[in-house]
């Protein structure tokens, strides 16, 4: 059995080791400035994995010779930072363009309105996007809640199984959550609020890495890629974003984050705007 040293820090080559192993295995970059951040989140699994420093766990994540370890290792250095209806305005967008104009497509015989929600965490965004569809539903009797799909990924599972469950404490529902979508959508069970079953229904949760084939995924209406394309490489965006094209169906819509923008990385898509606030077409 390796002895772990007390304190262990991560070395210069071992740090590259890793930053090159994130990378191809998440799209994660990071850059020099990230020593620390790499070896505080890896630390704990020095002990898990009986490794005496990090060039011992790096090999074993490269042989992956141990159970889960790769998943590991990437769940520790993803950024799990959501909050509920987070911005705002991509709420108003879909509430106000983008579900009017799917209602006209019912009413025209499409039987199916398909949603991604692309890293979406601990399940805020999809959850967020169910409650506005369901508003939307309540005021236009032509359109129901099955008629929508979200489909919700992420490569944590451990951050997805949060979102299958339901359930959010009084911490996690103070992130921006109003009262009355708690009133109206959950039902509070000791420390717990655990949200309505018909917004679960219309929610498919996924592990899911944007570095694989989307053609598990099939194609959709609309993609919210929020806040995660920020940490990685230009090389990267280009593709990601030119698969995200062509799982759109044409006309679709294509949400950013509010700091994030296209420029540099695609010329597919079409730039519009509501009130002030930007989104993209297929």
């Amino acid at each position: 059995m390796n002895t772990v040293v007390a304190g262990a820090s991560i070395s210069k080559e071992e740090f590259a080791l890793f930053q090159a192993y994130i990378a191809s295995e998440s799209g994660i970059t990071l850059d020099e400035g990230k020593t620390y951040l790499v070896e505080s989140r890896l630390k704990g699994l020095l002990d898990v994995y009986d490794c005496a420093n990090y060039g011992d766990l790096y090999q074993k994540a490269k042989k992956n010779s141990a159970p889960l370890i790769r998943s590991k290792i990437i769940e520790a250095m993803t950024t799990n930072e959501t909050l509920w209806f987070r911005d705002q305005s991509p709420y108003m967008i879909l509430d106000e363009v983008f579900l009017p104009e799917m209602a006209r497509q019912i009413d025209a015989g499409k039987p199916r309105v398909r949603i991604w929600s692309a890293a979406c965490s601990t399940g805020q965004e999809p959850y967020s996007m169910a409650m506005v569809i369901s508003e939307f539903c309540r005021r236009h009797s032509n359109v129901s809640m099955d008629q929508f799909e979200i489909v919700a990924t992420d490569i944590s599972a451990e951050a997805l199984s949060v979102g299958k469950l339901g359930a959010y404490d009084s911490i996690s529902m103070g992130r921006g959550m109003a009262d009355t979508f708690r009133d109206t959508y959950f039902k509070q069970s000791g420390k717990f609020w655990i949200i309505e079953s018909t917004l679960k229904k219309i929610i498919d949760f996924k592990v899911f890495n944007l570095m694989d084939s989307f053609s598990s995924l099939g194609t959709f209406d609309a993609i919210f890629c929020r806040n995660v394309a920020i940490y990685f490489s230009q090389d990267f965006k280009i593709a990601l974003f030119g698969k995200m094209k062509r799982a759109l169906h044409p006309g679709g819509m294509f949400v950013l984050g509010s700091s994030e923008t296209l420029a540099y990385y695609s010329t597919e898509f079409q730039a519009k705007s509501h009130k002030n606030h930007s989104y993209y077409s297929a």
